[in-house]
């Protein structure tokens, strides 16, 4: 009897120390995975930073771009060619995966609304920012539009309602502002790409992450 019930119970410590073992496993996964991320977010911040050692003119007019990789001439653009930039340096196009996006799944974008469009356009659709904020809820993470300075750290992306409709993007780095203690932010809003303390200048309307295509299942 004491052999029999020794054995009846091998397959249930089996069976435990399997789901430790998974457990383990999924922890460690986890940790990678966000150690990841936070490497990824830095080396987005790294990279509008850098992006502020460039002189751009301000030219938010139609140009007609290859596709994919396409992009307006390097000395123009407007405040999401910052942002499309930024995140080519770290090789994600989002010419290329916003693009897919709206031509499967047009209808969730404001292209028809907003600018009476028919079909998708490679040319412009990824430089709207309104646009950029659908594709970064619907294939990003959506973060609180927060009136709090430590709710926002470098490589997340915010959008900004300027008056009147008129919508801005911008990136947050890990560099601070010396009186506000607050991260700054990389944007253009006319005068090229700079570094500023403007994170509360205007009505927030956004905030995201994201860390590029996800791998096919």
């Amino acid at each position: 009897m004491l052999f029999r019930a020794r054995f009846s119970l091998a397959p249930a410590l089996f069976t435990i120390a399997l789901g430790f073992a998974s457990q383990a496993c999924f922890i460690q996964t986890s940790r990678v995975s966000q150690s990841n991320e936070q490497m990824f977010l830095e080396k987005l911040s790294a990279a509008a930073i850098e992006r502020t050692h460039h002189i751009v003119r301000y030219d938010p007019k139609y140009v007609r771009i290859p596709y994919p990789g396409g992009d307006v001439p390097a000395d123009s653009g407007v405040c999401s060619d910052e942002v499309i930039r930024a995140y080519r340096a770290l090789g994600i196009d989002l010419q290329k995966e916003v693009h897919e996006d709206i031509a499967a799944n047009f209808s969730a974008y404001p292209n028809h609304v907003r600018w009476m469009l028919l079909h998708p356009d490679s040319n412009i659709d990824h430089r709207r920012v309104p646009n950029l904020m659908v594709f970064f809820s619907r294939n990003g993470t959506s973060l609180p539009n927060s009136k709090r300075a430590e709710d926002y750290g470098p490589g997340e992306l915010v959008t900004w309602d300027l008056g009147g409709g008129v919508p801005h993007i911008g990136i947050v780095v890990d560099r601070k502002a010396e009186q506000s203690g607050r991260y700054m932010v990389v944007h253009n809003i006319g005068a090229g790409p700079k570094m500023e303390d403007v994170l509360f200048s205007w009505k927030i309307t956004g905030h995201y992450r994201y860390f590029g295509p996800q791998p096919q299942r």
